[in-house]
């Protein structure tokens, strides 16, 4: 019986109005990983440790349109996306929670800390906010410092700003 053969991952690269995404999809489709190209090697590791018998190959992949409408002005766009993220329970009830926050609307790590039924977690949700491998998708850029400040964002504060008005959010 014959082995097993890797699975692969394309590995799309989107030119957008802020910087090159770098979207990673599976032979289904789903998205795996999503960055920018400052973030290249980062990412690459993370796709190694977690996947590390996946093949990546650049080429298009099967989000284009989605990115195209989103950048377009249809801030839903990524509503249907089907995505994995790997992570711990935790972790993934928080980007579940995430997907819960409407464009043009933004919360506090508090906030998402009490939607989750954590309050006292706060400082776990930021960090599982930040270790979310499908950013934008899962709009880990909707969460704010609960004075209103941008806080954190791995793809930049410039990107986070960019992507809050984008999508109607003041300030």
């Amino acid at each position: 019986m014959p082995a097993a053969q890797p699975e692969t991952f394309t590995l799309d690269r989107i030119e957008t109005p802020i910087g090159t995404a770098l979207v990673v999809t599976d032979g289904d489709g789903v998205l795996r990983a999503f960055n920018w190209t400052d973030y290249e090697p980062q990412m690459l590791a993370w796709i190694a440790k977690r996947y590390p018998k996946v093949s990546l190959v650049e080429g298009e992949g099967p989000l284009r349109a989605a990115f195209a409408a989103y950048f377009a002005g249809q801030v839903d766009a990524f509503e249907d996306v089907a995505w994995e993220g790997v992570g711990t329970a935790f972790q993934r009830r928080v980007w579940q929670e995430l997907c819960a926050i409407p464009a043009g609307e933004t919360i506090s790590y508090a906030t998402l800390a009490q939607r989750i039924g954590r309050p006292t977690a706060v400082r776990a949700v930021g960090l599982a906010n930040g270790s979310n491998p499908v950013a934008l998708i899962v709009p880990c850029h909707r969460v704010i410092g609960s004075n209103g400040s941008l806080t954190g964002y791995g793809g930049g504060l410039h990107r986070k700003r960019w992507l809050l008005q984008h999508e109607g959010v003041q300030g």
